[in-house]
């Protein structure tokens, strides 16, 4: 196995993590506005995410410097090519977190139902776009001979990009309403669960689609042995969430989510942006990649800071682990 390999394999883990994490945190505040009844409930809604929604995001911006350095013509070209979206997606989250810190400056209500519906749309948008984004990759984008994207952000907007942008949705919103089940009590709790089960069925049928059409494209299926287990595995998970308890449901939809990604990494491998105009001109692991020697350092610099920021992070939800109630002092 060589370096570029191990740097896809890398990334694919970095997404992983982070649609697992942020995932949540993109369901908890899109359903923020219609779970939470009262300041109160909305207050113990943000605060259950409030100690760990901004570390979440390190996620994005780890895979982000991660394929800059590994994959640097991956990078130019879907930056540039997605420029729109990922502005828009910037912009939603520069919302997101600016809401979480002006929500309690101010008691009027008018004030802090005007923060709770930013939070809502810094944390749908994002949510649809990945999705979006996502499902174009499986498909395949308009890449010329100079890796360059020439199509437009409206041609982004296909139907299986938005049935991509359904399925991240709905299972972010099953996801999310799950962790508040877990971190909430009482009559909030069971309401977050109400909203899991009723997400869950679109969930399966949006996530069932969007596999279904992974295998569509590029000859996934002749891909071997996990090409098969992984999106079987997958489905697995998000059908016992139906049937498992809150803890038990709650990690069921995150294991659904990553093996979800692993299975659109495995797709696009060795690909990395397929390309609709000639097969030659797709972005891969090799084309696109850094030099040799930015692989290896950059393979001891991971070897050495991964492991510390991952005991960090563990020990920052193992301090935080407790349930959250309504009409707790503190917080947002």
């Amino acid at each position: 196995m060589d370096l570029h390999v191990i740097w896809f394999i890398l990334i694919t883990v970095l997404f992983s993590g982070f649609f697992f994490l942020e995932g949540f945190d993109y369901g908890v505040g899109t359903i923020l506005p219609f779970l939470g009844k009262t300041d109160g409930e909305r207050r113990a809604i943000i605060n259950a995410i409030g100690p760990v929604w901004d570390g979440n995001e390190v996620w994005m911006i780890t895979a982000g410097g991660a394929m800059f350095a590994a994959f640097p013509h991956w990078y130019a070209t879907l930056f540039s090519g997605f420029y729109l979206a990922l502005f828009l997606m910037l912009l939603a989250l520069i919302i997101r977190g600016v809401s979480f810190e002006y929500r309690s400056k101010n008691p009027e209500p008018s004030w802090r139902n005007g923060w709770d519906w930013a939070i809502f749309f810094g944390s749908f948008t994002p949510a649809l776009l990945w999705g979006v984004a996502i499902a174009n990759l499986v498909r395949g984008v308009a890449i010329d001979g100079h890796m360059q994207y020439v199509g437009s952000f409206f041609d982004l907007l296909n139907i299986y990009g938005l049935l991509g942008g359904l399925a991240a949705v709905s299972i972010f919103i099953m996801h999310g309403a799950n962790f508040l089940s877990v971190k909430l009590d009482g009559s909030l709790a069971q309401r977050a669960k109400g909203i899991s089960q009723l997400w869950w069925w679109i969930a399966l049928v949006a996530l069932l689609l969007f596999v279904w059409g992974i295998f569509a494209y590029d000859g996934y299926a002749a891909k071997g042995f996990l090409a098969i287990l992984v999106p079987l595995l997958a489905a697995l998970a998000l059908l016992a969430v139906r049937f498992l308890d809150e803890g038990g449901a709650f990690w069921a939809g995150g294991l659904a989510i990553i093996l979800s990604v692993v299975t659109v990494f495995i797709g696009l491998f060795p690909n990395v942006m397929p390309s609709t105009l000639n097969p030659d001109w797709s972005l891969t692991i090799y084309n696109a990649s850094a030099s040799d020697y930015t692989l290896g350092v950059m393979t001891v610099v991971a070897l050495i800071f991964t492991p510390l920021v991952l005991i960090y992070q563990g020990w920052s939800y193992w301090v935080f682990r407790g349930r959250v109630k309504a009409g707790q002092e503190g917080g947002y």
